[in-house]
């Protein structure tokens, strides 16, 4: 445990730098611990808090670049891989989608500070073709908002982390593994609560190509897109398929005896199958999410699209 007190003294700016960039490349990772400790140890140096913070807020903003420029060229659909990468059950690109839809640019500003909105809201300011230099410039307040914080609480309590720090060396190895085993806890509960959400989607869905059949053989389902009112607007979804918001408490007039089929753009159809949940609690008894959501919908329909003739 001393020699990685010692690491941190010796080589504190670098590591900062390391563990906030894997932690918001999406890397489940908290980086936080670090930079409250890496704040408290400059605080006996003039200016060591403050480039602490310089290079937390630029690291953060390079791994927000990089989201940025990953939506700005695949779209909603990088959110999807963020989604997967996340172990956090709120990162949902609905609840993203909303916030970035009601704020704008400016909730970049706040969104370090929201579980698992972060990487999504750059990823997503991308997608939406926000200028670079409103990007940066909402990014990096957020960034500087977020690391300040850790700087601040860091400089304020440097005597208690101090007594901390004190106490796991004198533990010598035990202390590191005191450290290790938190880490471990931290990463296992969270991924754990995921798992938890996962097991609660587990349902029958419907295949693309099973739903393609359906309407091509003139008896389409009742096709419900729960997809945010955003990414309809910017995106093609389903062919006659009625738009339905996630939260909204009525849904559509149907008889509870009409195949239903509900898609989303969520990893693992997340919001697909908690509407589905909710019309079977309402009676319907024919209700599947479709497998793969829209961006399956999509790929099958190019996948078989008729090909072009040639000109004559």
């Amino acid at each position: 445990m001393r020699s990685f007190i010692a690491l941190i003294e010796l080589h504190g700016l670098p590591l900062v730098f390391l563990c906030v960039l894997l932690e918001q490349a999406g890397i489940p990772l908290p980086a936080y611990p670090v930079l409250l400790v890496a704040a408290a140890l400059s605080a006996a140096t003039v200016g060591g808090p403050l480039k602490v913070l310089a290079v937390a807020a630029i690291a953060a903003l390079i791994a927000d670049l990089a989201w940025y420029a990953a939506g700005r060229h695949y779209g909603s659909r990088v959110l999807g891989t963020l989604c997967r990468l996340s172990l956090s059950p709120d990162s949902c690109v609905r609840q993203t989608q909303s916030l970035y839809t009601r704020y704008g640019p400016p909730s970049l500003s706040f969104a370090k500070f929201v579980p698992g909105f972060a990487s999504l809201a750059t990823a997503l300011a991308g997608a939406t073709q926000t200028r670079l230099l409103t990007f940066v410039a909402y990014d990096l307040i957020g960034a500087s908002l977020w690391a300040g914080v850790a700087v601040v609480l860091g400089v304020l309590f440097r005597d208690a982390i101090d007594q901390v720090l004190d106490t796991l060396a004198s533990l010598g190895r035990w202390g590191g593994v005191l450290v290790a085993a938190l880490v471990a806890v931290y990463v296992l509960t969270r991924w754990w609560k995921r798992r938890l959400l996962l097991r609660q989607l587990r349902m029958d869905r419907i295949s693309v190509a099973q739903l393609a059949a359906l309407i091509d053989a003139g008896t389409p389902p009742l096709i419900l897109d729960v997809r945010p009112a955003l990414q309809r607007e910017r995106e093609a979804g389903i062919p006659g398929a009625v738009a339905v918001d996630l939260d909204a408490q009525d849904m559509p007039p149907v008889p509870a005896d009409r195949e239903v089929v509900v898609y989303c753009a969520c990893p693992n159809e997340a919001s697909a199958a908690l509407v589905a949940r909710k019309l079977m609690r309402k009676g319907f008894r024919r209700v599947r999410p479709l497998q793969d959501g829209v961006d399956g919908w999509i790929a099958f329909r190019q996948e078989n699209a008729p090909a072009a003739s040639p000109a004559g």
